[in-house]
């Protein structure tokens, strides 16, 4: 009996672990962070310069960094990533593709630049006009702040930057990556 017990026991302590380790791995958002309500994905398509970021895998060196959003039929979103790598002297991209992680007007997203592996992209913060937005990834390892233009007003920042301190994020971590004066630049034999 008392072994039977044991088994018992330890299988539910297993399935719970298991079921406690699933959620928190399904988590793409950080703890303290929310996504915007009434989220109008129509009007965040288009290009975005990257102002700031925590630095990950693909950013690292990358200046003149800009995110391009495209709506697809199936209401997904294609994700077009580009820079120029100062490490290899040349342009690069990255495409990926974009999907709802709940309610569509709600700002809380999943990315996938490798197959079936997604990761979150969260809009925690956007101006009125969809000028300026504030992207949380799946935890603190990720943050960008995005304008439509190569500079964002000091005022909103600042806003940014507060909103992140309280939700976690170490600010010094930020890259802020350089943006050329002119970015009518050729890119891949494409002027972008």
């Amino acid at each position: 009996m008392k072994t039977r017990d044991y088994i018992i026991g330890g299988s539910i302590l297993a399935v719970g672990g298991l079921l406690a380790a699933t959620y928190k791995m399904r988590r793409s958002i950080p703890k303290n962070a929310e996504a915007v309500k009434n989220f109008d994905v129509n009007r965040y398509m288009g290009r975005w310069f990257e102002i700031a970021r925590i630095d990950y895998m693909w950013g690292k060196n990358v200046t003149d960094t800009t995110a391009d959003y495209t709506l697809k039929g199936d209401g997904s979103v294609e994700v077009i990533n580009r820079g120029f790598d100062l490490k290899k002297g040349k342009w690069v991209e990255s495409k990926g593709k974009a999907v709802f992680a709940g309610d569509p007007t709600e700002g809380r997203l999943k990315v996938s630049f490798f197959g079936p592996f997604y990761a979150g992209y969260n809009v925690i913060a956007v101006d009125n006009n969809y000028r300026y937005a504030l992207v949380a990834g799946r935890n603190l390892d990720y943050l960008w702040l995005l304008s439509r233009e190569q500079t964002m007003p000091e005022e909103i920042k600042q806003d940014f930057l507060r909103k992140a301190m309280e939700i976690g994020y170490d600010i010094s971590k930020l890259v802020w990556p350089e943006h050329s004066e002119n970015w009518s630049i050729e890119f891949i034999g494409v002027t972008v």
